[in-house]
């Protein structure tokens, strides 16, 4: 930037820190406020960037690239994590058109006659797929995915009723398959990296907690949304032959553009998963790879794609590009620095089993409510600064504080705001403080398995 922030006042810091508590008070009364959550976070990121321009901390300027260029570039734009935006766009236009020839329709049926119409089985199918898909994709465009093939079969088995439990526990599983490597979330990197965590023993180490989590996390979930098993042989009777009705042919419109669309999902898949270790696509990055699939399969409706973008989510978009803005004002507030140096205090100096517990707790409750990206940033450099060597366990807490901290608020990871989304698609009501209540416990239970698996395992 060419122009210096100003050093930013206890007093300022502390302002700023409430009002970030103000919009999350504001999200969860949505419902009595009667404003959609992109308005509401939409108030904040202007009043929040006013309140900035007029304290003068923010670094409003130009940006100085490479060889001495000036680039112009709006605070509010930089803000924005736009791979993010350009993930969520790309990987909605991509499923949506690719729907349209019946690969997922197909999919969902076949995995709904492996189910044999068990409700309960198909639960544990389609969580299982949900944490293998976020392990190797990215968590959004898992949810994405998953939460068509989801309402695909619950709909053909008449279930419908089921619908906000299989999504919402799909949901939080996305974050719990973002623990499985190294390249799984952002904050697995960024730990990974400073502490000098290989893959293999990024995956060693967290795969024993993602299948415990997952078992935990879909056992509670069975239980508390009331999915059980098929019981009588009458009700199985029924099941049989409501299964023996469907034909996953029946979407099909166009063998070569089923064919083509599972061929680009394949690839899709695929190119997501290397993204990180394909030469040129790892420049580029994830959302390049979103956007680009994303237009190569609406190259086959090129007459029709007005209807594709009105399909696109602008709420759940606008809302991203807001929460970015005031996480970044929070940012240069000093809001963040405050939240580390209260969790620098929590841990002291060494590496105790109270500080790892604490470190573990705090990082997933400020990861409720920030981006995780930078305050695991944050916190690295933290332990860093204090020569934490890199087989501690504090390392661990950062990894499964800012991941599973996402499960506690709709806002707390991109998947779980996507998979209200789709929530609301089925015209099913969840608000803020609804998808609270209906997630601590998970979350609650989560944390819990974690900070032993840290304490006792690593």
């Amino acid at each position: 930037m060419e122009s210096a922030h100003h050093a930013v006042s206890a007093g300022t810091t502390y302002l700023f820190a409430t009002i970030l508590a103000a919009m999350i008070l504001a999200l969860a009364l949505e419902e009595k406020l009667h404003a959609r959550k992109s308005l509401i976070v939409g108030f904040f990121a202007i009043g929040s960037l006013l309140l900035a321009s007029i304290f003068g901390f923010m670094p409003f300027g130009d940006i100085i690239i490479p060889g001495g260029q000036r680039l112009h570039m709006p605070i509010y734009i930089e803000a924005v994590d736009w791979e993010v935006i350009a993930i969520i766009i790309g990987s909605s236009l991509f499923v949506d058109v690719t729907s349209r020839s019946g690969l997922f329709s197909w999919i969902a049926i076949r995995l709904t006659k492996a189910s044999g119409g068990d409700p309960l089985k198909l639960l544990w199918y389609y969580g299982s797929m949900t944490v293998l898909f976020s392990a190797v994709l990215n968590n959004v465009t898992a949810m994405i995915i998953v939460g068509s093939l989801t309402g695909v079969s619950l709909k053909k088995l008449g279930q419908d009723r089921m619908m906000l439990g299989f999504l919402l526990i799909e949901g939080l599983l996305t974050n719990i398959g973002g623990l499985l490597t190294l390249i799984s979330s952002v904050p697995n990197i960024i730990v990974g990296n400073a502490a000098g965590i290989s893959f293999v023993t990024f995956f060693i180490k967290a795969s024993p907690y993602v299948l415990v989590a997952t078992v935990a996390t879909l056992l509670l979930g069975a239980r508390l949304f009331r999915i059980g098993s098929l019981k009588s042989d009458s009700d199985r009777q029924k099941a049989a032959a409501l299964i023996d009705s469907f034909d996953e042919r029946d979407g099909i419109h166009s063998m070569p553009f089923f064919w083509f669309s599972t061929a680009a999902l394949v690839a899709f898949i695929l190119t997501i998963a290397t993204t990180s270790i394909t030469p040129v696509i790892r420049d580029l990055g994830m959302g390049f790879v979103a956007m680009a699939f994303a237009v190569v399969v609406l190259a086959r409706f090129k007459h029709e794609v007005n209807e594709f973008y009105r399909a696109v989510d602008w709420d759940l978009i606008l809302f991203f590009m807001s929460l970015f803005v005031v996480i970044n004002v929070m940012e240069h507030a000093q809001v963040l620095a405050l939240i580390g140096k209260g969790v620098a205090w929590m841990i002291g100096e060494g590496d105790s089993a109270t500080g790892t517990a604490a470190l573990l707790i705090a990082s997933s409750v400020f990861s409720s409510v920030t981006d995780n990206i930078p305050l695991a940033a944050m916190l690295a450099k933290i332990l860093t600064s204090l020569n934490i060597p890199g087989d501690s366990s504090l390392w661990w807490s950062v990894v499964f504080g800012a991941n599973l901290g996402g499960n506690i608020t709709p806002i707390g990871s991109a998947s779980t705001l996507v998979a209200v989304t789709i929530i609301h698609k089925y015209q099913l009501k969840l608000s803020f403080g609804g998808f609270v209540r209906l997630a601590v416990p998970y979350a609650l239970m989560q944390i819990v398995l974690a900070t032993a698996y840290v304490l006792l395992v690593l």
